[in-house]
């Protein structure tokens, strides 16, 4: 006869692993897009014969470095102005959320609903801006996020994991209030 209780016990150290697993694939796939984005639009050339391809032409590690980059001329550890890199996203919605939540809380600075509701306003595009790759704004969001309601355990979890891969990649990040703004966005044409 089989061990029910080892089985359950199979089970949830399975689901355990799976989840952590899943969170170490974002983690992941978050510092690689950091190590390993390439701003230039550049073409890449396709080699169709045998021969191996080669550039013979150095290129420095800014060419192909992270995301984020510190201006040429400074070391990591003076404090200056950021470079952003990233997805240029619409953020309308979220700025306009902002800014309506922003007036209410100044028209009821004791209202606590009024205060949540502007932390959730910043978190909201925090994440979106996140999703498309623009830490360093991303990263302001949070802590405005946090400034507002410190309890707030997701934008806490992304403060952290995004200041953990400028640590590990051995940069500074952004310090508060040195975060860039978004990038900006332009409609497409209509055609």
């Amino acid at each position: 006869m089989g061990n029910p209780g080892g089985q359950d016990l199979y089970r949830a150290v399975t689901t355990v692993f799976e989840s952590v697993m899943k969170l170490e694939i974002i983690f992941i796939s978050l510092a690689a897009s950091l190590i390993f984005g390439c701003s230039s639009a550049a073409p890449v050339a396709v080699n169709t014969s045998n021969t191996p391809v080669r550039d013979e032409r150095a290129q420095n590690t800014i060419a192909h470095g992270p995301v984020e980059q510190m201006p040429l001329n400074s070391n990591s550890n003076s404090s200056g102005k950021w470079s952003q890199s990233g997805d240029p996203i619409d953020t309308f919605k979220f700025d306009k959320a902002i800014a309506d939540a922003e007036k209410t809380q100044k028209a009821k600075p004791a209202d606590a609903a009024a205060k949540t509701a502007l932390a959730q306003a910043y978190y909201a595009r925090g994440f979106a801006l996140t999703e498309s790759r623009q830490y360093a704004s991303a990263l302001g969001d949070y802590r405005r996020t946090l400034n507002l309601d410190p309890s707030h355990a997701e934008a806490k979890q992304w403060e952290a994991q995004i200041i953990s891969i400028y640590q590990m990649l051995k940069k500074d990040p952004p310090k508060e209030g040195e975060e860039p703004p978004p990038l900006p966005y332009q409609k497409p044409a209509r055609q």
